[in-house]
């Protein structure tokens, strides 16, 4: 399956997350960033969610619905959320079928890599961001500078 790039449809899923389920189709007619990362509690992705922790305010005046998605379980999340009192929902991946879906999933390393996808409203893909390696993150600002680049709505 090809990876799915701007212009794209949106590959539609139903994940669990910290704050319930999260289905994508039922947030058309808003942005939604999909934050696709490697792994709970570990050095950057704490960082980066952390970072959003900590800009909250900034974060509500993005406008979009954000969620982050690993692979790992709902028991790992709210143990990850709960350790940083984290305000990011959270979405469970473990069978990877959406990491796959988009074109994220790293086998070798059993991972999502860590990559932003900015959904516009009516479910197309608006933006696409993989971070070399992993080993860096879109921070707020990259976010705002993001969503300010799509088309007004």
């Amino acid at each position: 399956m090809a990876k799915p790039d701007v212009g794209d449809e949106a590959p539609d899923f139903t994940l669990e997350g910290t704050e319930g389920e999260f289905t994508l189709s039922e947030h058309r007619g808003e942005r939604v960033v999909l934050l696709f990362y490697p792994g709970d509690d570990t050095m950057v992705c704490t960082k980066q969610f952390c970072s959003y922790r900590d800009a909250t305010d900034d974060i509500a005046d993005l406008d979009a619905t954000i969620v982050g998605i690993s692979i790992q379980d709902m028991d790992s999340h709210r143990a990850f959320t709960a350790k940083h009192n984290l305000t990011t929902q959270l979405l469970a991946d473990p069978d990877h079928e959406v990491s796959e879906a988009y074109g994220v999933y790293a086998k070798r390393l059993n991972a999502a890599k860590r990559t932003v996808f900015i959904v516009d409203e009516e479910g197309r893909i608006a933006h696409r961001h993989a971070n070399f390696m992993s080993v860096t993150y879109d921070d707020v600002e990259d976010l705002r500078e993001a969503l300010a680049k799509l088309p007004a709505r």
